[in-house]
């Protein structure tokens, strides 16, 4: 009988150590089942702790048959030994006796009633668990969405960055290059009139003449009607984009690259490329984009096509 009420308490979903303890418990399923419905908050380890607590028990008088147990602290009757152990290691009462008087039993109706509640309370429960696992899994997900997310942000925040630093690089190296050429150029005009100038005085020499000492070059001097050039440190620009025309001024060094990320982060608007109509041009590329407003020809004032 206690292994086939095992077997059924296993059945149920309760762990066996438990459902063995409910059945050493208890007398019959009805029984193995109240134990475990009062025992249902209570850790395996101190259940197992409280097999080992004793209590007195005082026994009925010879030739008499008890029914039930009664608590002499606190009047309360008990149909099982297990009970009377449970209420023990409970409440800490010791001092029981044995009672001839029986406790009413539960019908088949209310034995049925009872496993039902028992089941569902453990169906409840399980279910409860199974939701609880759920919410967790979720926040661990947006945990890790939001964490991917930031790292992506990050990734990119540092790519731009990087655009940034190269597209200044390279605008540098340019210029550096400019002007190395121009000391190159201006390396082998000097080195050209000089041997003009060497091979004029070695014919002059030949035919026994002078070379005049050509005079200082005066002062260039601007005609009265005539102003000087102007130098244009600021770009006005006329951006079409798709969200309507914007408007900037800009320093002249500004490079085009840099104005698509202004645009991406005020507008967000994704820039790949600037037309220009009048005259035509098209600026898109690394190269291009690593151009500044002056080097574009966009200085003092330009019309640009955002796409």
């Amino acid at each position: 009988m206690s292994q086939l009420v095992l077997d059924q308490l296993i059945e149920m979903g309760f762990e066996k150590t438990r459902a063995e303890l409910a059945v050493k418990r208890s007398d019959g399923l009805p029984d193995a089942m109240d134990w475990l419905e009062k025992t249902e908050g209570t850790p395996l380890e101190e259940l197992l702790e409280e097999e080992e607590t004793g209590a007195s028990v005082t026994k009925v008088e010879e030739g008499t048959v008890a029914l039930s147990l009664v608590c002499n602290e606190c009047d309360k009757r008990f149909r099982t030994q297990g009970e009377a152990e449970f209420h023990a290691n409970k409440s800490g009462h010791t001092d029981f006796s044995e009672s001839t008087e029986e406790i009413a039993r539960l019908t088949e109706e209310q034995k049925s009633k009872r496993l039902q509640e028992l089941r569902e309370r453990v169906k409840a429960k399980k279910a409860s668990q199974t939701a609880a696992e759920k919410e967790e899994q979720k926040r661990n997900e947006q945990i890790r969405q939001k964490a991917t997310r930031e790292s992506h942000e990050l990734k990119e925040e540092l790519q731009r960055k990087e655009q940034i630093k190269e597209a200044a690089k390279k605008r540098q190296e340019k210029l550096d290059d400019l002007e190395a050429k121009k000391r190159i150029k201006a390396k082998i005009e000097a080195d050209r009139e000089d041997r003009r100038r060497k091979a004029e005085e070695a014919k002059a020499a030949r035919e026994g003449r002078s070379i005049p000492t050509p005079a200082p070059a005066a002062p260039a001097t601007l005609p009265a009607t005539a102003r000087p050039a102007t130098t244009h440190n600021e770009a006005r620009l006329r951006l079409q984009t798709s969200n309507g025309n914007v408007m900037k001024t800009l320093p002249a060094d500004t490079t085009l690259f840099e104005v698509a990320q202004l645009l991406e982060s005020e507008n967000g608007l994704a820039v790949t490329k600037f037309v220009q109509n009048f005259p035509r041009k098209i600026f898109e590329g690394s190269l291009d984009l690593g151009k500044t407003l002056k080097e574009a020809g966009l200085v003092p004032s330009a019309a640009l096509i955002v796409q």
